[in-house]
C-alpha cells in the first residue's frame, strides 16, 4: 500500500509539473493489484498464444517490413548529410505501434548512439509520452532525415526530398492509427504545407488516411518552458491518445 501511495504522489507531482490544471483521480493510473495466486496444479507448459493481427498483419510482419527498409537504406550516402554523421538514426519502438511520433532529425546524442530522441529533448519526449499513460516502448519514433544536420540545423529541402521516402515507408510498415508530428519541419514535410507549427498544432490533419496531430517539438518546449506551452502539448497528446483509442 505504501508503494502504491508513493507511485500516485509521484504521478500527481509530474502532472502538476506539466501544467495540468486539475489533478483528479482520472489522471492517475490505476494502482497495480497483486496477481491472484494460482491453485497448485501439475507443472505444464502453457501454449503460446498466437500473435494478434491488426489490419491483417502481425507484429512480426510489421517488424520484418521495417527491417527490409533498414536494409535498403544501408550505409546511406544519398545526400550530403552522410559526410558528418557517426551513425544512421533509423527508428525505435514497437513495430506495430498504434501511435507514431515523428521529428525532423537526430542531434548529437542521437548521432552518437544511433537512436532517435535520447538526449535532453528525448528525455522530455519520454515525459510527454508518460503524461498520457504510455511508455516509449509502446510507440514508434522516427525522424524525417536519418543523419544529423550540422550544428543541429533544420534539414534542407534537398535532404528532406532524398530521405523522406524512407520515413514514408516506415509509416506504411508500422501502420499507426495516429501520428504526432513534433515541430515545424516534420509537420511541413508530412502535410506538404508552408504553414508554421504555431498555427497547425492542436488541430487534426491527415496523411494518407491517418489522423495527424502536430505539436511542439520537445526541444522547443525546453526553450519556452511556460505553463501555457506545457498545457498545449499535453492537450495535443491527450487528443492523440483518445483518437488512437477510438480507432477513428
Amino acid at each position: 500500500m505504501a508503494d502504491t501511495r508513493s507511485q500516485v504522489r509521484e504521478w500527481v507531482a509530474y502532472l502538476a509539473e506539466m501544467g495540468v490544471p486539475e489533478l483528479t483521480a482520472q489522471h492517475a493510473p490505476e494502482p497495480r493489484r497483486p496477481a491472484a495466486q494460482p491453485e497448485s496444479k501439475p507443472a505444464q507448459q502453457p501454449a503460446k498464444p498466437p500473435e494478434a493481427a491488426r489490419d491483417g498483419h502481425t507484429p512480426s510482419q510489421h517488424a520484418a517490413g521495417l527491417e527490409l527498409i533498414r536494409g535498403e537504406l544501408g550505409e546511406c550516402k544519398r545526400c550530403k548529410l552522410h559526410a558528418g554523421r557517426k551513425n544512421i538514426v533509423f527508428g525505435v519502438g514497437a513495430p506495430a505501434a498504434d501511435l507514431m511520433f515523428i521529428g525532423e532529425g537526430p542531434g548529437a546524442d542521437e548521432d552518437e548512439r544511433g537512436e532517435p530522441f535520447v538526449g535532453r529533448a528525448g528525455r522530455k519526449l519520454d515525459d510527454m509520452i508518460a503524461s498520457i499513460g504510455l511508455e516509449r516502448s509502446q510507440v514508434y519514433i522516427a525522424n524525417v532525415v536519418k543523419c544529423r544536420p550540422p550544428r543541429n540545423r533544420d534539414p534542407e529541402p534537398d535532404e528532406i526530398e532524398t530521405c523522406s521516402p524512407f520515413l514514408l515507408r516506415q509509416i506504411e510498415a508500422v501502420r499507426p492509427r495516429v501520428i504526432v508530428t513534433l515541430g515545424s519541419p516534420a509537420t511541413k514535410t508530412l502535410l506538404q504545407t508552408t504553414t508554421g507549427i504555431t498555427k497547425l498544432r492542436g488541430n487534426w490533419h491527415e496523411f494518407r488516411g491517418i489522423p495527424v496531430m502536430p505539436t511542439f517539438h520537445p526541444a522547443y518546449l525546453l526553450r519556452a518552458y511556460t505553463k501555457e506551452n506545457r498545457l498545449r502539448v499535453w492537450n495535443d497528446l491527450k487528443a492523440a491518445r483518445q483518437r488512437m483509442e477510438d480507432g477513428t
